[in-house]
């Protein structure tokens, strides 16, 4: 049972395809942006913010912003340690883990509108609809039913167990039916009711937009936790890190992430506080397997040992980041014994040679997509192209902005041709269960996130068997089984798991930020910011 208190369970995840993404030049911003009681900053995924961003069923990032206003029925503790109660006030969870109950908190939307067990029922009707645009149909499926029995009680009926539904439900933004009803399912994605009048639950209440530039909200003066302290709150948007780095520097904003190299420009400075943390997400070389040159299980071991990662963490990273060699890095899921694929140059040519790589590709260049963009992650693309070049395979990288990675990735129709290897980042914490999406072979698109269409049987019985299993005390070990299963048959080549930076100013008080994969959701408390004149 959850009682205004946690739901626990060690070392964990939450979602999807992390993205830096690029934003237009600032135009002005309202006076009073700047006046006493307007807490200013890039507070979204990504360098001061990800633009256009607004709609949860759809969102793979940016939930530290998102969670300003929406409000998800359970949430993880700003520690990602535990789940705590946040629409709901309490959970309980069957023996057999195929019923959830939720007790509802007593509350309204931000017009006035009281919340009941019919919004939930609505909001998870609307996230199993694929023709919704949705991320969280394949992530849903295991419910069979969703029982309002009174306003305040709603009760998941779950027609196999599911070890990862209340990490999924802690990402679930709970939507007004009213708003949205009248809006035809396959007209929501897009519609402009997520960026010109949504309404939630949260603290703030949206005030505006102003495209690429920023969003503006107002504290919610019947919010059930007491009225915010902070009267307005402000989301910038910029070109580049740099670009948010400057505005940090010149205090017209008072917080945002920034990138590892950017932080010994702060780290001395009293007048800014450094939070670092574990990002959680594991990058990769992801290895479209609907492309020809990667179905050799050596090639893709070649590719591995052609990286020396070590030297890239060493020096581009400065030390900040973790070796992965599966999509986990907490130590309770990683097993030992697992490959570490060391740098070794000429075993990848062996290997290579033993593939018939001449016959295979040969040296013809082969796109690599990335949405990171910032020079860092230049940095590291040109070191692995130079690295894989050394063995004869030639990688071309192809930085492009979020909208456009996704709409190559998750085309209709997609064209493998486009992006035959991608260099991205999922998340692999707090609860590990959400990577199911992106590699489980149930999960290709457009059921889930495996976009890179691979069908590992062994991986996949690894993952189904994990996600099914209801007795706590076995849950690591199906993890480090799937930890296996990654590290013997490839679908990605696993790099490292990277610090995360926030810079905030001193000015700011009881203020929260939490290097979370995502960008969350987490348990933030935004009512309770200030800052000081």
């Amino acid at each position: 049972m959850l009682q205004n208190s946690r739901l626990t369970r060690a070392s964990f995840v939450s979602a999807l395809v992390m993205g830096l993404a690029a934003g237009a030049g600032l135009g002005a911003l309202p006076a009073r942006a700047q006046a006493p009681g307007t807490i200013t900053g890039g507070f979204d995924v990504g360098p001061g913010g990800f633009q256009g961003n607004f709609n949860p069923l759809a969102a793979t990032a940016g939930f530290t912003w998102l969670t300003m206003y929406f409000e998800p029925l359970i949430i993880y503790d700003a520690k990602l340690e535990n789940i705590t109660p946040d629409l709901a006030t309490s959970t309980s969870v069957s023996a057999d883990k195929l019923t959830y109950t939720f007790k509802l908190a007593d509350t309204k939307w931000h017009d006035g509108v009281p919340f009941t067990s019919e919004d939930v029922r609505f909001t998870i009707a609307t996230a199993r609809n694929g023709t919704t645009g949705t991320v969280f149909a394949a992530r849903l499926n295991a419910i069979s039913s969703v029982e309002t029995p009174d306003p305040r009680t709603v009760i998941l009926k779950l027609s196999t167990p599911n070890a990862g539904l209340l990490a999924t439900l802690t990402q679930l933004m709970i939507l007004p039916e009213h708003a949205l009803k009248s809006i035809p399912s396959d007209q929501l994605a897009k519609h402009e009711w997520w960026s010109k009048s949504p309404i939630g639950t949260g603290p703030y209440k949206f005030v505006r937009y102003v495209t690429d530039q920023y969003v503006e909200l107002a504290a919610n003066p019947d919010y059930r936790g007491g009225k915010p302290l902070t009267e307005r709150v402000i989301n910038r948007y910029f070109a580049n890190t740099a670009a948010a780095v400057a505005a940090l520097r010149s205090g017209e904003i008072a917080f945002s992430y920034v990138e590892s190299d950017d932080v010994p420009a702060f780290a001395n400075n009293p007048a800014f506080r450094v939070i670092e943390g574990d990002s959680y997400v594991v990058n990769y070389l992801g290895f479209n397997q609907e492309a020809p040159m990667w179905k050799d299980l050596r090639v893709r071991q070649a590719v591995m040992h052609a990286i020396n990662r070590e030297a890239i963490v060493k020096a581009l990273y400065k030390g900040a980041a973790k070796i992965a060699n599966c999509g986990y890095v907490a130590s309770n899921l990683v097993p030992k014994g697992l490959d570490p694929y060391a740098y070794d140059p000429a075993k990848a040519k062996a290997l290579l040679a033993e593939a018939g790589w001449d016959k295979i590709n040969g040296a013809k260049p082969i796109p690599l997509l990335t949405y990171y963009t910032a020079p860092l992650a230049a940095n590291v693309l040109a070191a692995i192209q130079s690295m894989l070049g050394q063995v004869g395979i030639n990688v071309v990288p192809r930085a492009v902005d979020v909208p456009t990675y996704n709409g190559t990735i998750y085309a209709k129709a997609p064209d493998w041709t486009q992006f035959p290897i991608v260099y991205a980042g999922l998340g692999n914490g707090p609860d590990p269960v959400n990577l199911n999406i992106g590699l489980n072979e149930k999960q290709i698109p457009p059921n889930g996130a495996n976009f890179l269409h691979i069908r590992m049987p062994p991986l996949t019985a690894a993952f189904d068997a994990a996600m099914q299993e209801t007795d706590d005390a076995k849950f690591a070990a199906r993890y480090q089984d799937v930890c296996k299963a990654m590290n013997a048959n490839l679908p990605w080549g696993t790099m490292w798991v990277a610090s995360r930076y926030g810079i905030a100013s001193t000015k700011l008080k009881d203020f929260v930020w939490t290097p979370a994969p995502a960008g969350g959701p987490y348990d933030a408390q935004p009512q309770k910011w200030t800052i000081a004149p």
